[in-house]
C-alpha cells in the first residue's frame, strides 16, 4: 500500500518510524482519548503487527509522511473492525493518529480524501465507518469533512475500554456509502 496527495504518501512502517510511532504510542496529548500508553516494546510489536496487516490485506493502519520533508507525521489508514456486534465482521473503519505540531494543517483531511477514494474506487467497499470517544471534537469534526455522516442507532460502549475509564467508553459512530461518497467527489469537483 502506497497511497499519495499532493503533501502526503501513505505507505508501511519502517524501521526508522519507530520513534514517532513511539511518540504516537506514549504522549498523553495523542493518546487523551485511549485509556492506555504503551511501552517501547508494546508500541514496536503493535507496529509489526499493523505491516503484517498491510501486507495481509493490501491496506491497514500506515505511516503517514509529509512527502517534500520526508518525515513520519503519524498513523492513517483503513483498516478491518473487530467490534462485532456493534460493526459487522468484514466492516472498514478510516482512522488517524498525529503528531500534536502537524494539528490544525489539514493533514487528516487531505489524507482521509485519498483514503476514501481508495476505500470505493479499487477496494470497491461499499461503506466506510469511523468512531471516537463521544467528545473527542477535533476527529469528529474530521469525519464530518470528510463527508461522513453521524449514525447514531450504531453509537456504542467500546467493549476494549475499562470500567476504570468511563468518560471514554461511549463512542459516537459516523458512516459514509460510496453513493454518498460519489455525491460528495461530484460536488467537490464543479
Amino acid at each position: 500500500m502506497k497511497l499519495e496527495t499532493e503533501r502526503l504518501a501513505m505507505r508501511p512502517w519502517r524501521e526508522s518510524d519507530r520513534p514517532v510511532f513511539h511518540r504516537l504510542n506514549r504522549e498523553d496529548t495523542i493518546m487523551e482519548f485511549f485509556p492506555f500508553r504503551r511501552t517501547p516494546e508494546q508500541a514496536d510489536a503493535v507496529m509489526d503487527l499493523l505491516n503484517a496487516r498491510i501486507a495481509e490485506h493490501g491496506f491497514g493502519f500506515a505511516a503517514l509522511v509529509r512527502r517534500h520533508e520526508g518525515d513520519c507525521i503519524g498513523i492513517c489508514g483503513l483498516s478491518r473492525t473487530d467490534l462485532e456486534p456493534f460493526f459487522p465482521d468484514g466492516s472498514v473503519e478510516i482512522g488517524w493518529r498525529l503528531l500534536p505540531e502537524t494539528w490544525g494543517k489539514g493533514y487528516v483531511t487531505e489524507a482521509g480524501k485519498r483514503l476514501l477514494a481508495f476505500a470505493f474506487e479499487e477496494l470497491k467497499l461499499a461503506e466506510v465507518v469511523s468512531f471516537a470517544v463521544h467528545n473527542n471534537h477535533r476527529s469528529l469534526a474530521v469525519m464530518q469533512r470528510l463527508g461522513m455522516q453521524p449514525d447514531p442507532a450504531r453509537n456504542f460502549d467500546h467493549p476494549g475500554v475499562p470500567d476504570t475509564h468511563p468518560h471514554l467508553k461511549r463512542h459516537v459512530c459516523h458512516a459514509i456509502s460510496r453513493q454518498q461518497w460519489q455525491n460528495t467527489a461530484q460536488k467537490d469537483s464543479i
